[in-house]
């Protein structure tokens, strides 16, 4: 019901004169209109038009949320419009390459913000009107129709006689909503209250303050509740940073990371880091993903030819309603395996994230810098960009942006156009290679720098220089005030240096310390008696090199043995049965003989099928051969990444005059006076 409302007044006012009085922001007095969609909606006398079904009772709270839910769609169609009229207004002559006098002509008619990915696909579209029509669209309305509606109920347009809302404890929150008893409710007694007690998840802490949620109804029959909650978080600076962490989007590896220190003033700014790689590697998670996405296919296609053999054979044909059986059999899996790659995503892009944060807070960094995910597309027959667009890069980064707000941690995205090009050191071209002892090759995961010697992975190489960007361009950074997000849109590039880490106390100095500051033991005798002990043991008598002096040269043993190596003993264990033999199950009596053990290339000695348990038969070479790919194809089976390590985020010079970096201070040592 509140889906068909919402179409039916979209559709209404899908023209530009709508459009221009929307995007004015006035009404017809004169006065401006209201945030609240429903309100502006009512204020223009829109909703007029547009009735519910005759014989239906809809209740004024309810059309509240359908006008709600158009005034938002309409909205949001304003910006499109805004790019589809600038694009229009400076058409270049070839679409599909302006020059640089037709872009600075383009960028003064777009507002602030606009990104280079939303200018491409708008000229995409246009493009492609063009060459069905022959001609330029008159605006965003004639370019496409009416944007499509979901199934939505947004109860934040209705007051406390629709909704409310309370939270009865720690783990649960409270629903009450009036919802029809039957489809067609024909009057006001066919509303009734519902009662829906929501389970909160532990992310939603007792500070947290509840806001009215939206109802959707789910693929499996069910009501979903999206219920937001917000909670106080210290401010996050968007600029005055030294220290910050840059990660780079990788194929492979999801994430690499590294810290970054400003040091310098004016001039003789410039960035160090400490060299160590930050690495979330998910290869196995996507290795799972691609096997999924292939299962979707595979499932998709063979949907789509039982549906075509079951239109080609038509209903009189026998066949024709099994071929359909078979096509709706098919697509529940396909929505499975779709709900499945859509729970998978989510759950690595949210540990990818929380990694990411815990990385920034044990390293003392108040900010991140990530690469602008508009700018990469592949170009060409390069599909290295376009792999990483099918991973999870959006979530990640919004997921970035939700937990670093609860901790006071900035995220701000630089320019990613170049970071895998330059070298960090001297920012001379790289090139690039399979791996550090094949440079000879040309390949895609290792750089390395011809001038300055510089050989590491890519992804660590545009770390660096990502969050060189960061910091030397953080005066940049502009605040989307709608989502709040943090963009760097300048390019600065500079050269990275690689310092050490300051040293960390030796052993001897910590003994020294805590010897030191250890209380002093009391006075006690050097020996220890025992009760029934009328002497203490004597000590055993040793002679010139700490041996006893009765030891003859053949007893002595030729090999010395360390203190932390245990004794081996030869004892052996008796069996119920009587037979001696050791624990492991070896002979005591003749040598074990030296051979090597299978694996790493040793084959394993072979074993008769008479060996083999029942039931069982050898396996061929073929399906080994074919097990062992697929085992080297999919890799391991959890994830590695870098250990979250608190570490001293003061790495480099200070900010004085001192060049070199600060050594640990050593032990304080008293010095002994001597009287005379």
């Amino acid at each position: 019901m509140s889906q068909e409302l919402t179409g039916a007044l979209v559709a209404s006012r899908w023209d530009e004169d709508s459009l221009d009085v929307l995007a004015g922001g006035v009404d017809e007095r004169g006065e401006g209109l209201p945030s609240k969609g429903w309100m502006a909606m009512r204020r223009l006398n829109w909703p007029r038009e547009v009735t519910p079904w005759a014989g239906v009772y809809v209740s004024d709270r309810v059309r509240r949320g359908a006008e709600e839910y158009a005034a938002r769609t309409l909205r949001l169609a304003l910006h499109r419009r805004t790019i589809v009229s600038a694009v229009l207004a400076s058409w270049p002559a070839d679409p599909r390459r302006r020059s640089e006098a037709e872009w600075a002509a383009l960028r003064k008619l777009l507002p602030a913000g606009v990104s280079g990915a939303e200018i491409r696909n708008r000229s995409r579209q246009i493009r492609a009107y063009v060459a069905g029509h022959g001609k330029l669209p008159a605006g965003l309305c004639v370019l496409e129709g009416p944007p499509q509606v979901g199934e939505l109920v947004l109860l934040a347009a209705m007051d406390r006689q629709q909704v409310t809302l309370q939270r009865v404890d720690e783990t649960t929150a409270r629903l009450r909503v009036k919802l029809p008893l039957n489809v067609v409710p024909a009057t006001g007694r066919d509303w009734a209250w519902h009662v829906i007690d929501i389970r909160l998840p532990g992310t939603v802490t007792t500070d947290a303050v509840l806001h009215t949620p939206t109802l959707r109804p789910t693929g499996a029959g069910r009501i979903a509740v999206d219920l937001p909650h917000s909670r106080p978080a210290p401010a996050a600076a968007a600029s005055g940073h030294t220290v910050a962490l840059g990660f780079d989007w990788g194929v492979n590896t999801l994430l690499t990371g590294v810290l970054g220190r400003l040091t310098g003033q004016g001039r003789t700014k410039r960035v160090v880091t400490d060299g160590r790689p930050l690495v979330f590697d998910a290869t196995t998670v996507s290795a799972a993903l691609h096997r999924l996405r292939d299962v979707r296919e595979h499932l998709a296609a063979k949907r789509d030819h039982h549906r075509a053999l079951a239109d080609g054979l038509g209903s009189p044909h026998l066949a024709w309603g099994e071929h359909l059986d078979r096509a709706r059999v098919l697509e529940v899996e396909h929505g499975r395996a779709c709900a499945r790659i859509r729970h998978l995503n989510n759950a690595l892009a949210w540990a990818a994230a929380r990694w990411a944060v815990d990385q920034a807070v044990a390293l003392g960094a108040w900010v991140i810098y990530l690469e602008d995910l508009t700018t990469l597309e592949a170009r060409g027959h390069r599909k290295g960009n376009a792999r990483l667009s099918g991973q999870v890069r959006g979530t990640v980064a919004e997921a970035m942006r939700h937990l670093g707000a609860r901790v006071g941690i900035a995220v701000v995205t630089v320019p990613a156009r170049g970071t895998s090009r330059l070298c960090p050191g001297c920012l001379n071209t790289l090139t690039h290679h399979p791996a550090p002892d094949r440079l000879a090759e040309r390949g895609w995961k290792w750089a390395h720098c011809d001038r300055c010697g510089l050989s590491m992975d890519r992804d660590h190489a545009a770390a660096r220089r990502i969050v060189s960007r960061g910091l030397l361009a953080q005066a940049h950074t502009t605040t989307d005030h709608a989502t709040h997000t943090h963009t760097i849109r300048t390019t600065v590039d500079a050269t990275v240096t690689q310092v050490r880490r300051p040293k960390k106390t030796t052993r001897r100095l910590r003994r020294q310390r805590q010897a030191e500051q250890a209380p002093p033991r009391p006075d006690r005798p050097k020996t220890k008696t025992t009760a029934g002990k009328g002497r203490p043991t004597p000590s055993r008598p040793t002679g010139p090199g700490g041996r006893d002096p009765r030891h003859t040269a053949e007893q002595v043993p030729s090999h010395k043995t360390s203190r932390r190596m245990p004794e081996v003993r030869t004892v052996p264990a008796t069996t119920p049965t009587g037979v001696v033999q050791r624990p492991a199950g070896h002979d005591t009596q003749a040598p074990a003989a030296l051979q090597p053990v299978p694996g790493h290339g040793v084959p394993a000695p072979h074993q008769p099928e008479d060996h083999l348990p029942a039931g069982r038969a050898r396996l061929s070479r073929r399906t080994c051969r074919r097990r062992t790919r697929a085992a080297e194809r999919t890799g391991f089976h959890h994830l590695h990444a870098t250990q979250v390590h608190p570490l001293t985020p003061r790495i480099g010079p200070p900010d004085g005059n001192r060049t070199r970096p600060r050594r640990a201070r050593k032990a304080w040592k008293p010095q002994a006076h001597t009287e005379f």
